[in-house]
């Protein structure tokens, strides 16, 4: 497996085992559509929690304004509204960022809630 599906799988591990430690229900990992895929869905409250997880191994390549164009987030803008049909679901949808860190023993996360919104695109 190359270096970065490992680093972005590690990420992902890292932000899931986070949310949960801070209360989130995690409902889906990968899901996807097509060629769209959703890092992780979770639930918080009266909220479904879309977030996408981008994972560094430095802090100089982790800027979140650059760390999603506005194709990524028309996707996943799309791939939200199929999960929403498929499932049936019809909580309030929030969008989240989390940022993994990789510092080799260690990992930093950032968690910004309401990272974006679909009129941003």
């Amino acid at each position: 497996m190359a270096f970065h599906n490992i680093l972005g799988k590690r990420g992902e591990d890292e932000a899931a085992k986070f949310l949960i430690k801070t209360g989130y229900t995690i409902l889906e990992r990968s899901w996807k559509w097509k060629h769209l895929e959703i890092d992780i869905i979770a639930q918080k409250g009266g909220f479904l929690v879309v977030v996408e997880v981008k994972s560094r191994s430095s802090v100089q390549h982790a800027d979140p304004d650059d760390l999603l164009s506005k194709h990524k987030l028309k996707c996943l803008y799309d791939i939200t509204e199929r999960y929403m049909d498929v499932t049936q679901c019809n909580l309030e949808v929030r969008y989240d960022l989390i940022t993994v860190i990789d510092h080799g023993e260690t990992v930093s996360i950032e968690h910004i809630e309401e990272a974006f919104y679909p009129f941003m695109s």
